[in-house]
């Protein structure tokens, strides 16, 4: 039944309806493209051990310095009390409690000079006091790990580079930089360079004393370390093959927390594990008797092979596979505190929730569906989780989880939202030209009417093993407040669909992929949303090599962007990072021509291109360098197709720098305004 209005609810109202407000109070504004640059990245939450603070970090631009700096944060876990811990002019990331929940550690470059310097492993000491640095590594101190009772602490430390410790030497400021020798068959890397003998190794820290002891030397990359709950061994990644690069399987590897030690291989399994993205720290069971991590099911399919769980006893090294049945991605395996149950997260058509499985028949359950993004959690005691969350509607947060339900802890960019107004996004499925079924997006601007027909982007995703997912998009909420339809597509090659839909493009970039994405804007146009005499495309990196690849096939797009992308395989082969998957994939080009050919159809067939085309690129980039974009831009330019290509200097792969983040959403928008419009 409902209850009468209090009297004090009378009168708030009456207030309220008698109170004059601004207009920014009262109308949220349309998104411009500065607010590229307004998101606060939250990331990897992380719980007290007594599970009453939940600490992570918040990524967000500096205009004035150009740069994006991260610090550390924590919130309690009633959401009462939000607190940031680190306030340095540098970065700091990665924090990891004490067991004794005195210390919280991060990893930072802060405190120097020269920003090249490296990273470091500090202690900020809860009683008080500021942080203190506990390391002095000549390289980057990667990755840490505590010990169960909290005196020592795991680290993964790259070798000292000399080149980088010559530069840092002002007397040596002058000096002519040696040359760079290579003799590696996988020699170069985005963001980290061409790839000299250093390696990265185990070291043991004791904490009281900062004493650091080399655990694991040779030739060999030591990666995600864990410590047994007993706190006796260490379990961690590496390949120790006789040609490392050029494998892709990975050993699961125990060593003795003492030095002079041997580690000890219990099994090897496929995926490469570390910065691909997909592999995750190993997790043994409380008891200590087994470890649980993410294998891809069949190496030699690379990255377009389904991840599975997979648990090794410890003793013996024996292996099962949990999760043969399941034909998704299962992500970052972790063992529920009494051993029951397995937590992790499952890659699913548009979303990625979280579930927990059971560790004898593999059996999954969600505790949190629906239309969202879940990409990171922690456990603690008193039965406490917390969860990374995102939606269409709001960017990540951090969310405590009760009973399958979320609770909001921290509130970083409520302020921005609550100043806003966004687009509409809804989920979309349509039959691609063989009639597969295609799933994706679609975006109407703000004020849509319906029964108008709109000017209509096709946005590619990445990858190409990779999903639009049910997460905030910034960029298609910019495009959408400049009154553009936007339509994105899952096509094949996609994850989140299975093993067979990701591998559907195998050997062929461009082939069924082409016509699903095509067939996402046939869908926006019989909708009656989009404008056939309107429409633009564009795309990141294999968006990008996609992009080129459509407007080499059809001529309906009036305005393309392409960025970091590829036109033509035989310049990829050798120039950029991916040699085990190019010959994986595609065979050497002196014993498969046919393979390379077939996927240089942009360049090839450039004279089919009618649509003007702004190509951009990070001039580092070793992951699709800016040589492929050259060959484009310079064929269109050769046909008097109308083009640009615009060189961000000092930049990877990923853009960072928050003036080029925003200069290349204001070229987007004044590109496709200037034929679309």
């Amino acid at each position: 039944m409902r209850k009468p209005l209090t009297a004090a609810v009378t009168f708030f109202l009456f207030a309220l309806l008698a109170a004059p407000l601004s207009a920014a109070q009262t109308i949220p504004r349309l998104l411009t493209v500065d607010d590229i640059n307004s998101i606060h990245e939250v990331e990897d939450p992380r719980l007290s051990p007594d599970s009453e603070w939940v600490a992570h970090t918040v990524r967000t631009a500096d205009v004035a310095r150009d740069k994006r700096v991260t610090h550390v944060w924590m919130t309690s876990w009633d959401g009462q009390r939000t607190v940031q811990l680190t306030q340095s002019e540098g970065s700091e990331h990665s924090p990891r409690w004490s067991a004794d929940n005195r210390y919280l550690a991060f990893l930072s470059a802060r405190g120097g000079e020269d920003e090249d310097q490296p990273e470091q492993l500090w202690l900020l000491d809860r009683t008080g006091g500021e942080a203190q640095s506990i390391t002095a590594f000549k390289g980057d101190v990667l990755d840490y790990a505590w010990s169960p009772d909290g005196k020592r602490i795991a680290l993964i430390v790259m070798d000292e580079d000399p080149d980088q410790t010559a530069k840092a030497d002002k007397s040596d400021k002058d000096k002519t930089a040696p040359p760079i020798v290579i003799d590696r068959y996988y020699f170069k890397e985005d963001e980290t360079g061409y790839l000299g003998k250093l390696r990265r190794h185990l070291y043991l820290l004791d904490v009281a004393t900062r004493k650091t002891e080399l655990l694991t030397p040779g030739n060999f990359d030591e990666l995600l370390p864990v410590w047994s709950p007993d706190g006796s061994q260490i379990a961690f990644v590496s390949k120790r093959g006789a040609d490392p690069d050029r494998s892709s399987e990975n050993g699961l590897y125990v060593i003795q927390a003492l030095t002079g030690n041997e580690p000890r291989l219990l099994t090897n399994f496929d995926g490469d594990a570390g910065d691909s993205g997909w592999m995750t720290a190993p997790s043994w069971s409380p008891d200590g008797r087994e470890i649980v991590l993410s294998a891809a099911r069949d190496g030699k399919l690379i990255y377009y092979s389904k991840m599975q769980l997979l648990i090794v006893a410890a003793d013996s090294g024996n292996a099962r596979v949990v999760t043969a049945d399941l034909d998704r991605n299962i992500l970052s395996p972790r063992w529920s505190g009494d051993g029951k149950w397995i937590y992790a997260f499952i890659e699913d058509d548009r979303n990625q929730h979280l579930i927990k499985l059971n560790p004898t028949n593999g059996k999954p359950e969600r505790l949190l569906a629906g239309r969202r993004e879940t990409s990171a959690f922690d456990l603690g005691p008193k039965n406490r989780m917390v969860v990374l969350d995102s939606t269409t509607e709001r960017p990540n947060e951090v969310y405590a989880l009760e009973a399958r339900q979320v609770r909001q802890l921290s509130h970083h960019n409520d302020e921005w939202l609550a100043a806003v107004r966004l687009a509409r996004v809804d989920e979309i499925s349509f039959a691609s030209k063989d009639g597969t079924q295609i799933n994706g997006f679609l975006v109407t601007p703000p004020g849509y009417s319906a029964g108008n027909r709109y000017p209509t982007l096709l946005q590619i995703h990445g990858g190409p093993v990779s999903q639009y997912a049910n997460a905030f998009m910034t960029s298609w909420q910019i495009l959408a407040a400049q009154g553009y339809v936007v339509v994105a597509a899952n096509p094949r090659g996609s994850s989140g669909r299975g093993e067979a839909f990701a591998t559907a493009i195998w050997g062929e970039w461009g082939g069924k992929d082409t016509d699903d994405v095509l067939a996402a804007v046939d869908y926006a146009v019989s909708e009656g949303l989009a404008d056939a005499q309107h429409l633009g495309v564009g795309g990141w990196s294999y968006g990008g090599i996609l992009t080129d690849v459509v407007i080499a096939k059809d001529t309906r797009f009036k305005a393309a962007t392409s960025g970091a992308s590829i036109g033509n395989a035989l310049a990829g082969y050798g120039t950029d990072m991916y040699i085990r998957e190019y010959e994986l994939e595609l065979g050497t080009p002196w014993n498969n021509p046919d393979a390379y050919l077939r996927n240089a159809y942009p360049l090839l067939h450039a004279d089919r291109i009618t649509t003007p085309t702004l190509f951009l690129c990070g001039d580092r980039d070793f992951n699709v360098p800016l040589l492929n974009s050259e060959q484009m831009y310079q064929a269109l330019r050769s046909l008097g197709v109308d083009t640009q290509l615009i060189i961000y200097p000092g930049e990877y792969h990923g853009l960072s720098k928050p003036s080029y983040l925003r200069d290349r959403m204001q070229r987007y928008v004044d590109w496709y305004g200037k034929y679309l419009k």
